[in-house]
């Protein structure tokens, strides 16, 4: 194993890599179990025009009960069950955060991301077996992981045949050193940590919503429907996300107009008025990741002891993970059929990747909700 991680530059980022992708490293079929669709209990918008629709680039998410999570036969196990859940109204971003407004951040407060910054191994090795041993200076370098897609079939259980580590990707240069933003300004940024994240959301005078947030806005008031718009992947023939298209990870056809990040906006946005919740790129939350969550929720697994650990994931038992949601350009029906609501997965809260990005949310005033 230590060998393989030498051989991508980076042993901390693909180990904590490996476990987050857990759920693409399982087949799972795109038929849809034809569950009837459950429209949530929402709570009653606010009344003023002006915050029923949106403000600042935000729309008002209202509040309610619903299904988090799914029972879907054709789902992976960190969805299930599904259990009730609920969630007080809040602003979301209609769109995941740009590069052009990830720049007047950096801009405005000359932050570095942690891409951008030589990695620490004394912080490194907390995350990583014992006995690992320190790779060599000359590896230690800024950087991230870069998905590139190699010309041929591979072994799909090797996920080092398409993921890198380039020295010197960055939100700046996405596929390292002479790559730049030219023509990706309205793309959603990328190769941003959790730090990052939340640095950019707290200037921002917002917050990284939480996964329940995130699954309630995402599912639109269809609480048991297997896609944000409905029960089809494709309905009448129309495609509703950036996704894969082909045979993963060498045979994307690019069908949906896009071979990798695509333009804020480029598709429908679903019923509460949100581009791009499903696909393009998958989105931070502020939760930390647990595989068995909805077990613990409905009562057929014990709490989780945050006293000994704060995440839990049995196959990267070292890594600290925060839940990423909504999937991206690379998920396809014959690897990773995470372009739904309730998928999720844990993604190592420091380091970033070429498919992660975030939005923000902000709550609501308390007389806006009708609160004293």
């Amino acid at each position: 194993m230590i060998q393989l991680l030498q051989n991508i530059r980076t042993p901390f980022n693909n180990i904590l890599l490996a476990g987050s992708m857990l759920g693409v490293m399982m087949s799972c079929s795109e038929k849809s179990t034809g569950d009837k669709e459950v429209v949530s209990q929402i709570q009653e918008s606010p009344k003023s025009e002006e915050t029923v629709k949106k403000q600042d680039g935000m729309v008002w998410i209202p509040g309610g009960e619903f299904l988090m999570g799914t029972n879907e036969d054709e789902a992976y196990p960190a969805e299930k069950p599904a259990v009730k859940r609920s969630v007080n109204g809040f602003w979301m971003d209609e769109t995941e955060v740009t590069n052009a407004q990830f720049k007047k951040f950096v801009e405005e407060t000359g932050y570095i991301t942690v891409a951008e910054q030589k990695p620490d191994w004394e912080e490194m090795k907390k995350q990583l077996p014992p006995d690992t041993p320190k790779p060599d200076e000359s590896l230690l370098q800024p950087g991230s992981m870069v998905f590139v897609a190699p010309k041929q079939a591979v072994d799909k259980r090797d996920i080092s045949q398409w993921w890198q580590w380039v020295d010197g990707a960055s939100w700046k240069h996405p596929e390292g050193p002479g790559s730049d933003l030219e023509g990706r300004w309205n793309h959603p940024v990328v190769h941003i940590a959790f730090d990052d994240a939340a640095a950019y959301a707290k200037w921002a005078g917002k917050r990284l919503p939480t996964e329940a947030e995130w699954e309630f806005a995402a599912k639109g008031g269809l609480s048991n429907s297997r896609y944000a718009w409905g029960s089809e992947l494709r309905p009448n023939g129309n495609f509703m996300a950036n996704t894969f298209q082909g045979n993963f990870p060498n045979g994307n056809k690019g069908e949906d107009g896009f071979m990798g990040t695509a333009p804020v906006k480029n598709f429908p946005p679903n019923q509460f008025g949100l581009y791009d919740i499903i696909g393009n790129v998958w989105e931070m939350t502020d939760d930390w990741f647990d595989a068995i969550k909805f077990q613990r929720l409905s009562g057929s697994a014990p709490l989780l002891d945050s006293n000994m650990n704060q995440c839990y994931n049995p196959t990267n038992p070292y890594a600290q993970e925060r839940v990423i949601k909504g999937g991206s350009f690379l998920c396809s029906d014959n690897y990773c059929i995470n372009y739904r609501p309730s998928a999720r997965q844990g993604h190592a809260y420091d380091s970033g990747t070429s498919n992660v990005g975030f939005r923000c949310v902000k709550d609501a005033p308390q007389e806006t909700l009708g609160m004293k």
